[in-house]
């Protein structure tokens, strides 16, 4: 059988600089660090942080006074972080530096007098974040059809930012809905969609081509990830999505003669090794990387921990 990993695939700059960031914390101030949901939405990569001395809450209220609190890479409200200020909590914030860029262009938006439309899925935490640190008012649409429904006369002057795991593929239809409702409308350029959605999904689409079976390693609750399990359905291929090597069902592979993997951007490359393992348990596997984007990005740690300066949080 043939394997053919997915290129890119996996950890993401964002999700890297997130775990870097519990890591190093936990380094310099020692154990417990306190954070504020899951970092990333991957159990196996909460479960290892845990073993370190991460220790994740639902809410602030679960932080004991004085202790040092991450919030996790999908971004905070302003709330959230006018209540750890009051507390005095010591604060790292893994926010990836993408989500915080939304975050920008919805209050330079609000700031122009525009109303602003947040392309997106509702509850997920991402969404709840840029909702809360946009301020003004925000209006939530997931699709194209749900832009008709929207509370807002045609021409009240209108612009649109999108949730960071969508790419410009799942954004299109929607945006083309509001330009045609709205007469005064503004966006950011496509450039500035998440690099690593997009490249994940346009790697996906191409190895939908060439497999019999595609393998989405992921977790249940992470929005990327079950875009690509969509994206290779849609492409006729069965494709099916797993958190690790044991939900592998081996019936999935009968018949199979070239089985593709890709995992989504909070999925460790550790997990895709072992599903790469559990294949090559039933028989002979010859193993490819396709062609594809080799990703370089690299984002800043915070300030408080780098070098010898890192002696507390800000």
């Amino acid at each position: 059988m043939r394997i053919i990993l997915a290129q890119p695939r996996g950890f993401c700059a964002g999700v890297v600089r997130a775990v870097d960031i519990v890591e190093r914390a936990l380094e310099t101030y020692g154990q417990p660090v306190y954070v504020r949901h899951e970092i990333v939405h991957n159990r196996r990569v909460v479960e290892s942080l845990e073993a370190k001395g991460a220790r994740f809450v639902k809410e602030l209220d679960e932080v004991p006074s004085g202790a040092v609190t991450v919030f996790s890479a999908h971004g905070v409200s302003r709330a959230v972080e006018a209540e750890a200020a009051g507390r005095r909590l010591p604060v790292l914030d893994a926010t990836c530096p993408l989500v915080s860029k939304v975050h920008n262009e919805g209050r330079r938006y609000v700031a122009l007098g525009r109303t602003v439309i947040l392309i997106g899925h509702a509850g997920h935490p991402e969404v709840e974040g840029t909702i809360g640190q946009i301020g003004g008012e925000v209006h939530l649409v997931a699709s194209a059809e749900a832009v008709d429904r929207l509370p807002i006369p045609p021409d009240r002057p209108v612009a649109y930012v999108t949730q960071t795991t969508l790419s410009v593929d799942d954004t299109r239809a929607t945006i083309e809905a509001l330009r045609r409702r709205f007469h005064d409308i503004q966006g950011p350029d496509t450039r500035d969609i998440c690099y690593a959605t997009q490249n994940r999904q346009s790697a996906v689409r191409e190895l939908a081509e060439q497999v019999d079976v595609l393998l989405v390693v992921g977790a249940a609750n992470s929005s990327n990830s079950n875009r690509l399990r969509e994206i290779g359905t849609e492409q006729g291929v069965p494709c099916y999505m797993i958190p690790d090597a044991t939900a592998l069902q081996p019936h999935w592979l009968r018949g199979a003669a070239t089985v593709g993997i890709t995992a989504g951007a909070s999925a460790p490359e550790a997990l895709v090794q072992e599903v790469i393992a559990a294949i090559a348990a039933l028989g002979p596997v010859e193993i490819s990387t396709m062609a594809g984007i080799v990703e370089d990005v690299q984002f800043k740690l915070p300030a408080a921990l780098l070098g010898p300066g890192a002696s507390a949080a800000s």
